[in-house]
């Protein structure tokens, strides 16, 4: 009976959205909404229940005049106990069982789940998809459980999308997972919730939830840009897809890295006191093995894109350096 009461009541308060949460966007939120609205509203209830009792009790137990004695010196009532310890009790079971339930929901991706790899680095998301295609965001298709298989290049990083109630750290030196299941199309943001350096706050990414018909248009589209596209604008592409942005500028303001505005062709001083031409290869070079020739003023904390990049994206990319004047 208890176990049918609660899936009722997790049915009930288990819709997400409203003033505590965003709205959901997933199955896999259910069961967190569930919880939260569950402990949510016991609190209220005992809160509520306590606070009319002790007005009450105030008003009707004060004491009239400075001799007045108690009415009754109460030292043990066996109903009251059993009562206010196996109610706590009950409550408890059913929050754990819940919590337990959902746990081993959210832990267990199903055995038809739609893989993709996410690479998580300083500071930006990288998706791959097991035909080759990458992108900056997640793309997905609706009502089709997907499962994330995450790794990191550099330091701790953390994957949270509120609409899905899902949230799982990105661990250098091994793979973490977690899965969804959205239901309905739309774009859901991405957050990084573990300090991972300066640009922590701008580690912002995207979950485009499409139709079927949708998703498989993005996917031929996504696999074939560059052969579709004049170089330039495909290279910006690959300059958002990398998120080379998040510490290259192209307007000229500083950043983590050197602005890619008027960088093409200049003599670029490193930090041995050298200088180097910036042209075709440095570029390369400095994509595949970033700490080569550090840039003067700068600190060596640019990822290698050693086996992420391939000489297609990097030739497109170089093409769109040079428009940058």
């Amino acid at each position: 009976m208890l176990a049918s009461l609660l899936g009722s009541m997790a049915g009930f308060l288990g819709q997400g959205g409203g003033f505590w949460l965003p709205e959901a966007a997933s199955k896999t939120a259910e069961p967190v909404d569930a919880l939260f609205n569950f402990v949510l509203w016991i609190c209220i209830f005992f809160f509520v229940l306590i606070c009319v009792l002790m007005i009450l009790f105030v008003m009707r137990f004060r004491r009239q005049r400075p001799d007045e004695e108690a009415l009754s010196q109460v030292e043990h009532n066996s109903a009251l106990e059993i009562t206010w310890t196996v109610i706590p009790l009950a409550l408890a079971i059913a929050i754990f069982w819940m919590g337990f339930k959902g746990y081993m929901d959210l832990a267990t991706p199903p055995a038809n789940s739609m893989g993709v790899q996410v690479q998580a680095q300083k500071w930006s998301w990288l998706f791959s998809y097991p035909n080759g295609v990458s992108a900056a965001e997640l793309h997905v298709p609706e009502d089709t459980p997907v499962k994330l298989t995450m790794s990191s290049s550099d330091v701790l990083h953390s994957f949270f999308v509120p609409a899905f109630r899902i949230k799982q750290d990105v661990v250098p030196g091994r793979y973490t997972t977690v899965w969804f299941h959205p239901t309905r199309t739309g774009e859901f943001q991405v957050y990084c919730t573990e300090y991972c350096g300066k640009g922590h706050s701008d580690m912002l990414s995207k979950v485009i939830v499409h139709s079927r018909t949708d998703y498989d248009k993005w996917m031929d589209e996504e696999g074939n840009f560059i052969d579709k596209m004049p170089a330039p604008e495909a290279g910006a592409k690959v300059f958002q897809k990398y998120g080379c942005k998040q510490c290259h500028s192209v307007d000229g303001a500083g950043g983590t890295g050197p602005t890619f505005k008027g960088l093409w062709g200049i003599d670029q001083p490193l930090t041995t006191g050298a200088k180097v031409k910036v042209d075709e290869n440095y570029v390369r070079e400095s994509i595949l093995q970033p700490q080569a020739k550090i840039a003067a003023g700068y600190e060596p904390v640019m990822p290698t894109f050693q086996g992420r990049m391939n000489d297609k994206e990097i030739g497109v990319l170089i093409e769109y350096l040079k428009t940058l004047k």
